[in-house]
This record gives C-alpha cells, sequence and structure tokens, in this order.
C-alpha cells in the first residue's frame, strides 16, 4: 500500500501532465542554463514517483527512465534543501548507486536542488553532475536553487494554462447548450406574443398590446444577448464589437427586463449614470442586470425592502461604475473568492448557485477593466467596476474606486 505522501506526489506529478509527452522547450532551456551556470555538461529534471525516476528534460545525454531505488536524486528527494557532493564516491549515500558504480553512469561531482509543488510536496530533483569531481561557488550554488524553482513556476505555468484551456472548451459546450435549450422556446414565446398583439381583439385592449410590446421588446434583446454571449465564450471571453453607448440607457433597459424580479421585492432604484460609454453593448447590459438582480435578491433575503444605487461617471482614461445596495454585505476576507465560480458568500440567505459574479469578472475582464466589492453608504455591499476608454488602451487601477 502506498503511504500517503507517495499518493499525494503521484496525484501532484499527474496534475502537471508531465510524463509520456515529449521535452518542453522552456524546461530544456532551464536545464541547458543550469549546466552552463554551473560550469558541467550535463543537467536533468528528475520528476520521482513511487516506483520510478522520469527524466522529463536533459542536456548531455538522452532522457530516460530508470528504477526508483537506482536514482541518486530519490536518495535525496525528501531534503529540503540543495545537496552538493564533490565525489560521490565518498559519500555513504551514494558509493554503491550504479550510476556512481559505472553500471550506469560514472558521476562524481552531484548537485541537486528540490522540486517543491506550491501546496509542499516534493516531486522531484533539478539535477548537475560530472564525470570529474567538483564543487559550486556560493553564486553557482544560489543560482541552481533559483533555477529549480523557475522549473516549478513553469509546471504551474503549464498546469493553469492546461486548466483555462479545458475550462474555455466547457464553457464553450455549455453556452452552446444553454443557448440552444433557450433559444427555441424563446423563439415560439416571441412567435405566440406576435400573435397576439396583432389579433384582432386586440384593437380594444390598448393596455394590454401595450404590455404585450414590451414582452416582445424584451424577448429580441434576451435573444440578442443569448447570442452575443455564446460568441463570448466561443472566442474565449474576448469581446468583438464596441460601440458608442448612453450609460444610462443601458441602465433603464436593464431594470425594465429585471421588471418582473423587483416589483415583487419593491425595490427602490436610483439611477444617477450620464457618462456615454464605448463598448459591447451586450455584454455591459449582462454585467449591469447579474449586479443589480444580485442586489435585488440578497438585500430582500435579509427582509428589508432593497434599495440599489447605480451610478457612474468618468475618469482619468474610463469610467468608474458602482451598484450600491442595503443588503447583509460581504465580509472582507470572502471578497476575492465570491468572483470564483460557484462560490457563494457565507452571509448570502438566497438562493443561487454562485454563477453571478464569476460571470461579471470575465465580463469585466473581457473589456480590459477591474471589479471588486467594498462596504456600501447604504449598509450593504458596493460593488465597483472600472472600464477604459475603449480609444484609450488603458488598463485602470483599482485605486480608482476607493
Amino acid at each position: 500500500m502506498l503511504e500517503a505522501e507517495d499518493v499525494a506526489r503521484r496525484a501532484a506529478i499527474a496534475d502537471y501532465d508531465l510524463l509520456g509527452n515529449p521535452p518542453e522547450p522552456d524546461l530544456e532551456g532551464l536545464v541547458q542554463l543550469a549546466a552552463t551556470l554551473c560550469g558541467v555538461s550535463t543537467a536533468v529534471i528528475n520528476i520521482i514517483d513511487d516506483h520510478s525516476q522520469h527524466q522529463i528534460a536533459a542536456v548531455g545525454f538522452e532522457p530516460a527512465v530508470c528504477a526508483r531505488e537506482d536514482s541518486m536524486c530519490g536518495a535525496v528527494l525528501q531534503d529540503a534543501v540543495q545537496v552538493a557532493v564533490p565525489d560521490a564516491r565518498s559519500d555513504e549515500r551514494f558509493a554503491a548507486n550504479p550510476f556512481v558504480t559505472g553500471e550506469i553512469a560514472r558521476v562524481r561531482f552531484y548537485a541537486s536542488s528540490p522540486l517543491v509543488t506550491p501546496s509542499g510536496i516534493p516531486i522531484g530533483r533539478l539535477c548537475v553532475f560530472d564525470e570529474q569531481p567538483g564543487a559550486l561557488s556560493p553564486e553557482r550554488s544560489r543560482s541552481l536553487d533559483q533555477l529549480a524553482r523557475q522549473v516549478v513556476d513553469v509546471l504551474e505555468l503549464r498546469r493553469i494554462t492546461r486548466r483555462l484551456a479545458e475550462s474555455n472548451e466547457q464553457l464553450a459546450h455549455f453556452a452552446g447548450q444553454v443557448s440552444h435549450d433557450l433559444r427555441n422556446p424563446l423563439t415560439a414565446l416571441l412567435g405566440f406574443v406576435e400573435l397576439a398583439v396583432d389579433s384582432p381583439g386586440m384593437r380594444h385592449a390598448p393596455d394590454a398590446v401595450l404590455l404585450l410590446e414590451r414582452a416582445e421588446s424584451a424577448g429580441a434583446r434576451m435573444a440578442a444577448m443569448l447570442k452575443d454571449l455564446l460568441r463570448f465564450a466561443q472566442v474565449g471571453g474576448v469581446t468583438s464589437g464596441s460601440v458608442e453607448l448612453d450609460f444610462g440607457d443601458v441602465v433603464r433597459s436593464v431594470t425594465e427586463d429585471l421588471h418582473a424580479a423587483l416589483s415583487p421585492c419593491e425595490a427602490a432604484v436610483t439611477v444617477d449614470a450620464p457618462a456615454d460609454f464605448v463598448g459591447d453593448e451586450t455584454l455591459l447590459r449582462t454585467l449591469l442586470q447579474n449586479l443589480v438582480a444580485n442586489a435585488a435578491k440578497f438585500s430582500a433575503a435579509t427582509g428589508v425592502r432593497p434599495r440599489i444605487d447605480i451610478r457612474a461617471h468618468a475618469i482619468a482614461g474610463g469610467w468608474q461604475v458602482t451598484v450600491d445596495d442595503n443588503g447583509p454585505g460581504v465580509p472582507a476576507e470572502e471578497r476575492e473568492r465570491v468572483f470564483d465560480l460557484m462560490q457563494r458568500g457565507s452571509a448570502a440567505a438566497a438562493p443561487g448557485m454562485g454563477i453571478g459574479l464569476s460571470t461579471c469578472r470575465r465580463l469585466v475582464h473581457a473589456h480590459g477593466g477591474r471589479i471588486g466589492i467594498d462596504d456600501s453608504p447604504l449598509g450593504g455591499a458596493r460593488v465597483w467596476v472600472l472600464l477604459p476608454d475603449a480609444r484609450s488602451n488603458r488598463r485602470l487601477s483599482p485605486a480608482g474606486a476607493r
């Protein structure tokens, strides 16, 4: 049975997807640099699991796989610091090792630095060696340690990039399925609304016609949003078209679309948004719709009549948007976490899956902006958004929202 540490190491190595793949150019560059800086001809990145040593990048020889018990790095895998041996024949840890005795190689000088994941799991060593006895100067010793840390940085970057690609692929699939599932009934609904508006009996019911026309307009906007959000997901979160918008008009259309959600809780919404904004209208409307709906939902869940203030004004290089509410607020220690997918704050009393704020951050980043949460003067949460002018090519600092 594997020890718990071996199980954790195997999982960490699998998470990096290192084994069985061609050497990565970035890793080959690091081992070449290690050999050059340490004044030797051979260097290798050794990844060590519960039974084997895997040489995933090497210079001076062809990388291969050997048994863990034959590995010199395996003998010092648990050492949290660099190991440097002038002559391995004189070190009891290595004297009988086949890499030293000549059975596999004739290593004399040996030095290695640990490869440790951010969670503290040792997964291998960055190793330099030579067939002649030698030593590392203090400067070379520090360089080897630094390069070992850079190896882990490269592995982490590869892991995160791969997961983002997988996440985007899943998102595009999900968006396509949702778009398909929603557009069919929405198209049918719009067809029935149009038939109702044009029916002879409606000539004597002007109020009903007005309501149906509003429903038709809201449905058309929803259809456009579904189409544009699907495109947004498929291209990896990149906007495709910026136009000049009247921010106040966008906010008014959002509150109109949310009428059914705002009316039952008698939400009081105030708007101070005179700014003209250059951006993607559908994405901006989706952003505001999520923020306003969240503010109303969580405020109403506390038993108070929701108060929501929406403000926008120009700042240097762009615009600042704030949405304030009188709900439960978000504790300071949770204000970053709640933007992660499927995460909700501990004070959240309303139902939901924790998708809204994650969507908002994605939309804001697509505009090159920033988003965060502060305390609100109304007693709840203030969600602030900084949106750069599309014509300025600037990315704004969150300091402008404080």
